[in-house]
């Protein structure tokens, strides 16, 4: 069930951003043929007005087919002087705004889940927020190194830490993240008896600190922070919202930025990144967890989808705006045949990155 909630959630910010595409067009007086949600087969359709409203099998996607948007069709070359709601006869200012639209309503999107999850209450480090306090706060894992002996254990990030101790002392100081650190430090070579809670569950793992997972120490390979509860009224998680927003976005772009760089390199991690198996993955877990967690894990893949589309490859938005960048440029179209030919050669390429991107999901599930 929580899969299912979480594949409507991705369909919808889908949806959302072609909606973008959509109500732009319609403001700047552009006529919509097709608004569709999914790729073919198609299941079933609806026309209402000069617009036909289709829902089709491959949930992968959407789109929004705009009047005079693709440069090799007919009637975007043939009597388009004589055509006001056609995309190819408006300023280019008006193109590059209705290009752009899906990108706001995903950045709209991300903003008012994140507000929503701060009227909820939503997971917060004290003194990371800069509206009201955090409140119940205690050390929780934040990270799990791949291979570690408590990734073997089976500790996960998201754990609280309820107690701690080794074969000889048990750990009386206060719960937190750099007592418990200290600790860990000061017994490196003893086993150490765990116990968390992870969704209201008590687990209780057994870990002993190993060479090679941190520089110059033996770790048990976890990172942990003091996390609590950070609820708001309407108002101020708005502005809460508002900046945590700003902040995801910077983060995914600088995210995004480096692991293309190193793509380019040849030493990307894919290890950094999710496809479709690993992001459902994620997902479900949100869901299940409660509403704050999903509406975090929605903000955040929304803002992804934005940030994602203004990449300046040909088949996403970006590509798009660049074209309609350099014809303002040259002030005149560029051939149809040259868009043609960048937007087939940019589906191939993000094709190829999906499913490599895939295959690794699908490597770290079997290994």
């Amino acid at each position: 069930m929580s899969l299912f909630i979480f594949i409507v959630i991705l369909v919808a910010l889908i949806w959302v951003h072609e909606l973008g595409h959509f109500i732009a067009a319609k403001l700047f007086g552009i006529r919509v043929d097709e608004f569709a949600i999914g790729f073919p087969p198609r299941l079933f359709r609806v026309r209402y007005g000069e617009t036909e409203y289709t829902f089709n099998l491959l949930l992968v996607g959407g789109y929004v087919r705009i009047h005079g948007e693709d440069p090799s069709s007919a009637e975007a070359t043939e009597g388009t002087a004589r055509d006001n709601r056609s995309f190819a006869n408006k300023p280019r200012l008006v193109q590059a705004a209705v290009l752009v639209a899906g990108v706001a309503m995903n950045l709209l999107v991300g903003w008012l889940a994140l507000s929503g999850g701060y009227m909820a209450g939503m997971a917060a480090v004290p003194g990371t927020s800069a509206f009201g306090t955090v409140r119940d706060a205690r050390a929780t894992v934040t990270q799990v190194l791949p291979e570690s002996p408590a990734e073997k254990a089976g500790m996960m990030a998201g754990d609280k830490i309820e107690a701690l101790q080794t074969g000889a002392q048990k750990f009386e100081s206060p719960l937190t993240a750099e007592n418990i650190t200290r600790f860990i430090g000061g017994h490196q070579d003893e086993s150490f008896v765990i116990i968390v809670s992870r969704s209201g569950v008590e687990k209780v793992f057994i870990a002993k600190p190993a060479d090679g997972i941190a520089p110059g120490k033996k770790a048990l390979g976890i990172s942990m922070a003091d996390v609590g509860v950070l609820q708001l009224p309407v108002h101020l998680a708005l502005l809460q919202g508002a900046v945590s927003a700003k902040q995801v976005t910077v983060s995914t772009a600088q995210g995004l930025g480096i692991f293309f760089s190193r793509l380019a390199r040849g030493v990307a991690d894919w290890g950094s990144v999710a496809g479709p198996i690993g992001i459902a993955g994620a997902g479900a877990s949100a869901v299940q967890e409660g509403f704050a967690a999903a509406a975090f894990i929605t903000a955040l893949i929304s803002i992804n989808l934005a940030i994602i589309n203004l990449i300046p490859v040909p088949g996403l938005d970006g590509g798009r705006l660049l074209i309609v960048v350099i014809e303002g440029i040259l002030r005149r179209p560029v051939s149809p045949k040259i868009v043609t030919a960048l937007s087939l050669a940019g589906f191939a390429l993000l094709i190829a990155l999906m499913l490599t991107v895939t295959y690794h999901d699908i490597a770290k599930l079997v290994g």
